[in-house]
């Protein structure tokens, strides 16, 4: 049975008052209110459990704020934290407050959000990492909703990505280890098919293993297959490494498998860089007192928000299709691959 939600009338009856005196107690004025009287209606708020309407009231006063929703894969990864702070704060110098929700690569969920946030009637959705793009696609043009995606779309919908190019960041990564310190033997770590992974960032790693082998070749390369969790990465790696003789170098497909790639390597007896050299993608540029630091393609987080934004907040939907421009990638240096003084290589 449903209770029915006291009112302000309801309140002013049982106080002895006007319901303008409960507004004025409620808003403290814009009229005075005498102790006694200011007590009773207290008193009477307190007794009925009293809760203010907010939806009604947002209608009633004039909106300065407006909503954009984001969806992102999981905001504790670093990558997606740090573009979701990008977003949020670029957002708010727009006038819009950013709704967001934490999909997990799970389609089902992605359109859940994505309805939700739509009935709460969002100017913009921002997808990251989209697992659900056909039908979130179509339920925004039924809505009216501008759409953008960022960084991948798991679907094949007719719509341009906000993002790096992923087969350069594979290849930027790779070439590293071969160009600089002569490595000869590489494996690359991650897995992208449907059966390796359920909820992840597959097609992501697919192009850097597309960028990997485009250096190494195909005869030459060694695919460590991963479902790209911590755990599933960390007896992956100590499978192949007590196989056989261990790769000199490892690219790792994913940020979120790099510690646990680290551990495999110490645990079998390897050193990182001596034995094994190790590149991988986004790490937490913050994160700096780990043991040791990562070498890293990084995207450019704040241009890649403001690219997004422009695009869902800005552009025309008939301009919607119309080719991005490249976005720059660099690689960090860090201690992993064997450099010992930290630099930047550009693309």
């Amino acid at each position: 049975m449903t209770v029915k939600r006291a009112t302000l009338a309801d309140v002013a009856q049982r106080a002895g008052t006007s319901t303008a005196v409960v507004s004025y107690v409620l808003n403290d004025g814009p009229r005075p209110v005498s102790d006694r009287l200011r007590a009773k209606v207290l008193r009477a708020l307190d007794e009925l459990d009293y809760r203010p309407d907010h939806a009604a009231r947002a209608l009633r006063r004039v909106r300065r704020w407006r909503h954009l929703g984001l969806l992102v894969p999981d905001v504790r990864l670093p990558l997606f934290g740090t573009l979701v702070g990008q977003i949020e704060v670029q957002a708010r110098e727009r006038d819009h407050l950013t709704l967001i929700g934490n999909t997990g690569y799970d389609p089902e969920r992605e359109i859940e959000f994505a309805g939700a946030f739509a009935d709460s009637g969002i100017d913009g959705l921002v997808v990251v990492g989209g697992a659900n793009g056909s039908a979130t696609a179509e339920l925004c043009r039924q809505a009216r909703i501008p759409i953008v995606w960022v960084h991948n779309n798991r679907d094949n919908v007719e719509s341009r990505v906000v993002g790096a190019d992923h087969v350069d960041a594979g290849r930027l990564a790779t070439a590293h280890l071969v160009d600089v310190h002569h490595r000869e033997n590489i494996a690359f770590v991650g897995g992208f098919t449907a059966e390796d992974v359920a909820h992840g960032d597959r097609e992501t790693v697919a192009q850097r293993y597309a960028g990997y082998l485009s250096v190494v070749g195909e005869s030459a390369a060694r695919h460590i297959r991963t479902d790209l969790t911590p755990s599933g990465v960390y007896r992956a790696v100590s499978r192949h490494l007590a196989a056989g003789p261990p790769p000199d170098a490892l690219v790792v497909g994913t940020y979120g498998q790099a510690a646990a790639t680290v551990r495999a390597v110490s645990d079998a007896g390897l050193r990182i860089p001596q034995d094994i050299s190790l590149a991988g993608y986004d790490a937490d540029p913050a994160n700096t007192y780990t043991q040791l630091t990562l070498t890293s393609v990084q995207q450019p987080i704040a241009v890649i928000a403001r690219a997004a934004l422009s695009r869902v907040l800005d552009t025309p939907a008939r301009a919607a299709d119309v080719p991005l421009p490249p976005i720059e990638i660099h690689l960090a240096i860090g201690e992993s691959c064997g450099c010992a003084v930290p630099d930047t290589v550009r693309a």
